[in-house]
């Protein structure tokens, strides 16, 4: 997935900022999981629902999460930030 380094972008979905990254290899879009969380939610802490959702579906053997990547994005203060993505098949 190096070649998704270069690739990063921002979408706006409903005035919110969704953090993807185009994978040139697979031809296809990987989405900031915590970001499209805080469109879906409105939660005021998006990392947080993710974490307890993400424990709770591991702990029931969901393989959903395994199949999970982290890429380099930047985050909210500007640094780059492993952050856990998925493409539309997750």
């Amino acid at each position: 997935m190096d070649e998704l380094k270069n690739n990063n972008t921002i979408r706006l979905y409903e005035d919110k900022k969704i953090r993807t990254a185009w994978d040139e290899e697979q031809e296809e879009w990987y989405f900031a999981i915590v970001d499209v969380i805080a469109v879906l939610t409105d939660s005021p802490n998006p990392q947080t629902y993710w974490r307890v959702m993400k424990k709770r579906l591991k702990d029931e053997g969901n393989e959903t999460v395994t199949n999970c990547n982290a890429l380099k994005m930047t985050a909210a203060d500007g640094k780059k930030r492993l952050t856990d993505v998925a493409n539309t098949a997750v």
